[in-house]
């Protein structure tokens, strides 16, 4: 389902250079641009989400590279971002993933994934929009400190917070195409 955001969207000629670029990225990845044209009528806030926190926090390379890749991929799926899946897929793939492991996200316990990557993605869903009543319980924090430092915990939990908020975003305003699974859905007059 294609988005129908109610905001108002920055033709791409109005953009700098840099924002025609992801314009023209998103294109050629998504077949959507609205994310783009919202995103530039905060052109700082866009250049905050792209620079300070993608470069400067998400790959920083403090944390694993692959396991960040896994944790925003299961994010994706968990709150039904299409656009975000398409994206992610590909960049943990790059990552090193297989397609079985990835296929394999919705029942990590028992998926082909070591311990560290079953914790990391126990803590995504505690993280995960759909899963507001959840908690980092002394016995889940036990599990996550055999794998990680409460340095890299605390990394980990600030690029999920981030990464669940932005989705939030997307799907309060309805600027990313949603999986059919997707659990938040529009408003109904939205649909039509």
């Amino acid at each position: 389902m294609l988005p129908q955001t109610p905001f108002n969207r920055v033709p791409r000629e109005a953009m700098n250079a840099r924002h025609q670029g992801s314009w023209d990225r998103s294109q050629e990845l998504h077949g959507d641009t609205s994310f783009v044209e919202v995103m530039t009528n905060a052109p700082q806030v866009y250049d905050w989400y792209n620079h300070a926190f993608y470069r400067d926090l998400f790959a920083s390379g403090r944390l694993d590279p692959k396991l960040v890749e896994l944790v925003r991929l299961h994010l994706a799926g968990r709150h039904g971002c299409a656009s975000c899946n398409r994206s992610d897929w590909a960049a943990a793939i790059a990552a090193g993933y297989t397609e079985e492991q990835l296929n394999a996200l919705s029942d990590y316990e028992n998926g082909p994934f070591e311990e560290r990557e079953r914790a990391i993605l126990a803590l995504a869903d505690v993280m995960a929009l759909d899963n507001a009543a959840a908690v980092v319980t002394p016995e889940l924090y036990d599990r996550f400190k055999r794998s990680f430092s409460d340095a890299e915990l605390v990394e980990f939990g600030v690029i999920m917070a981030v990464l669940t908020g932005m989705a939030k975003f997307i799907l309060a305003f309805d600027l990313l195409e949603r999986l059919r699974t997707c659990p938040f859905r529009p408003p109904q007059s939205r649909e039509a």
